[in-house]
């Protein structure tokens, strides 16, 4: 009969065939300092009506998110921004590990990363490796927080968000 549900799809990351995708450069490295290996993801919060998208920039071997930003759009200037923010408060990484998604693998955003002499590190398409720490972070952050209520808006959601992030940081054991 052809019917189909019309809601968003659970895939934020798809890749935009005009990016270049960088190789995976974190195969049989020792992470044993912070700052050495950032990470990156996006990931979408229910409101009463639609969605938003929040972002968050975590250290691998701290597992602390350096930074976050919520949008209304999936595009690269709030990923772009959420990065930005963590180089301004931390000393920039060595490595930037992200997806393939079109948002991490625009020039805009990788440029920012070689503009910081930040090595571009690109896990391959579904590999488990593939951003673990904050995609660990995900699941905490909707069932803690985001399912709890139905946000009228991003403003609404900005503080619960910003004191569930914070305790993530300082009180949870990672």
């Amino acid at each position: 009969m052809g019917l189909e549900a019309l809601y968003p799809g659970r895939n934020l990351s798809k890749a935009n065939q005009a990016h270049k995708v960088y190789p995976h450069l974190l195969r049989n490295l020792i992470i044993d300092r912070s700052s050495q290996v950032w990470s990156t993801d996006i990931t979408d919060i229910p409101m009463a009506k639609s969605f938003f998208y929040l972002v968050a920039v975590i250290d691998w071997y701290s597992r602390r998110i350096l930074a976050w930003r919520l949008s209304n759009a999936m595009d690269n200037a709030f990923c772009i921004d959420a990065h930005e923010e963590a180089i301004e408060r931390n000393d920039a990484p060595e490595f930037f590990d992200t997806e393939q998604g079109c948002q991490f693998a625009s020039e805009y955003f990788t440029g920012t990363l070689k503009s910081n002499d930040i090595a571009v590190s690109m896990d391959g398409k579904r590999g488990w490796g593939d951003n673990v720490f904050v995609k660990r972070l995900w699941p905490s952050v909707k069932h803690e927080v985001a399912y709890l209520h139905a946000y009228d808006d991003i403003r609404t959601a900005q503080k619960p968000l910003g004191y569930h992030l914070e305790f993530y940081n300082t009180e949870s054991t990672h």
